[in-house]
């Protein structure tokens, strides 16, 4: 039997906000491995809600019970950033059937980026299938708090109410 290795993986997003589906796939991901880095991307193309800053602080306080999760942002490619972190492995959180076609693409192009590199997808948990933060974004403004809690972690409510109001 092969000695086991350290491993260590990725799971990359824009987390904006985080999700209790982020907090699934990520609380799930953790047991796999010896180290998961959650990358939470900068994307110049997209208007985030809350500053890379405010989103790595956010995923910070919600996984800090998480001893083997470490919080990082990045730009650019993934795959680049998941070889910056020393890892071989690459996590990516789906949802049923809206982001299988999506993540399968994204697969095939990252191989070709990186051979080395492997995908491991996890199916979101299916109270959690539909949660997306854009769905967040559209319903904070009309629903309350013990509706929200629903759909986001309880730490990252009163940072999106702030956020709205503005």
């Amino acid at each position: 039997m092969p000695k086991h290795k350290f491993l260590t993986a990725v799971y990359t997003g824009s987390f904006d906000p985080i999700t209790l589906g982020h907090v699934n796939i990520i609380e799930r991901a953790s047991r796999l491995v010896d180290k998961l880095v959650v990358g939470i991307g900068i994307n110049a193309s997209k208007n985030p809600l809350f500053t890379v800053e405010e989103r790595v602080a956010m995923v910070q306080k919600v996984t800090r019970k998480l001893d083997n999760v470490e919080v990082r942002s990045f730009s650019g490619l993934a795959v680049n950033f998941v070889r910056e972190c020393g890892a071989k492995v690459m996590i990516r959180g789906v949802r049923p059937l809206q982001d299988l076609e999506n993540e399968l693409t994204m697969m095939v192009a990252n191989r070709q980026l990186d051979a080395e590199i492997e995908t491991i997808v996890l199916m979101a948990d299916k109270e959690f299938a539909h949660v997306s933060s854009s769905l967040i974004k559209e319903i904070a403004r009309l629903a309350g708090d013990q509706e929200l809690a629903h759909f986001v972690p309880k730490e990252v409510i009163a940072a999106l109410r702030k956020k709205i109001a503005k």
